[in-house]
């Protein structure tokens, strides 16, 4: 009412400066707007700085974008490095699932070809050891030759109570003298098992000990497998030919199991056989009479009926334990 009223009395300069000044008084809340002037002479004026004006804010460079940029281990999008001069940032890794794939690919048919590769020589391999009446060893210095035998599984070695290592290469033809002085060779005992000893006459103790074991051994077969004890021949040889005479021998023998047979011979017969059997023997404790001992090796060799080496047995095994192995060796029946 008050705005129609005035417009029409007023001239059109006078009505539009009272529009003007009613617009600021609504947009206030009612409350005339100060004027400027005032305003600006009720406040004080601000001091004057010191400082000086601070410098113009110098664009980042290439390396602040690459210092703060995000990588692709974070968010995947690199943030900062758009204000570098031509600083790029890939979200791609070195590594993709793609190559893995090609790479695990390559390895599986690497190994495909090793393994046919492999089985086709050992087949060629084993074709040719077959065919040889004499067997294969990988070191004949050191493993026996084996004979292979064709199976359901394929090629296996011929199986014995050695296993899948083989048996040593121990052993070979020899030639001595027994106590009547007849000439004895490693052929005289085919078709027997034999336990074998190295030992001399004049030891104190250990020779001795281990003989009496295997007159213990021999009773025992006696009694509880008559069958096997009258196929097995025990032998003791002497590696002190220079002091065992046949006469020192028959002395000794009396002392021991019947069923003994004693082997001695020249020192290079001994020293060839021993070395055959890798047995050590050196001499200790020589006085000055001349007197001594003999270092050697303590093993009992069990040859089976061919004279191949069937088994070892040691100081530290008991008259049982050398019984219970005889008793397998013999009657071991491989299972192809």
């Amino acid at each position: 009412m008050f705005r129609i009223a005035t417009n029409s009395c007023l001239s059109g300069s006078a009505r539009r400066s009272i529009q003007s000044k009613s617009r600021r008084i609504f947009s206030t809340g009612g409350k005339p707007e100060a004027p400027a002037n005032s305003a600006a002479k009720e406040a004080p004026p601000a001091p004057a700085s010191t400082a000086p004006p601070p410098a113009a804010q110098a664009p980042p460079s290439a390396r602040d974008s690459i210092k703060y940029a995000k990588t692709t281990a974070g968010t995947g999008a690199p943030d900062g490095a758009a204000g570098g001069a031509g600083a790029q940032f890939s979200t791609r890794g070195p590594v993709t699932w793609p190559a893995l794939g090609l790479v695990a690919i390559a390895a599986g048919s690497a190994v495909a070809y090793y393994r046919i590769e492999r089985e086709r020589r050992l087949e060629n391999a084993m074709g040719k050891i077959v065919s040889s009446e004499s067997g294969w060893s990988p070191n004949p210095e050191l493993l026996a030759r084996r004979q292979y035998v064709r199976t359901k599984w394929g090629w296996f070695p011929k199986e014995d109570a050695f296993g899948g290592a083989g048996k040593p290469a121990i052993g070979g033809p020899w030639s001595l003298v027994d106590l009547d002085g007849n000439l004895v060779t490693n052929k005289n005992f085919e078709g027997k098992w034999t336990l074998l000893y190295f030992g001399f006459a004049r030891c104190p103790d250990i020779c001795p000990s281990e003989m009496v074991k295997v007159g213990k051994v021999m009773d025992t077969l006696k009694k509880d497998h008559p069958d096997l004890a009258k196929n097995i021949q025990p032998i003791f040889v002497s590696i002190d030919p220079a002091r065992d005479s046949l006469k020192a021998l028959r002395e000794f023998a009396k002392d021991f199991h019947p069923s003994y047979v004693f082997l001695t011979g020249a020192p290079q017969q001994v020293q060839a056989m021993a070395k055959k059997y890798r047995v050590y023997m050196s001499k200790a404790d020589e006085t000055d009479d001349g007197d001594y001992l003999v270092d050697h090796s303590i093993v009992i060799y069990f040859h089976d009926e061919t004279g191949d080496v069937a088994d070892c047995f040691t100081q530290s095994m008991r008259p049982s334990d050398v019984v219970e192995k005889v008793v397998e060796r013999m009657t071991f029946v491989p299972s192809y």
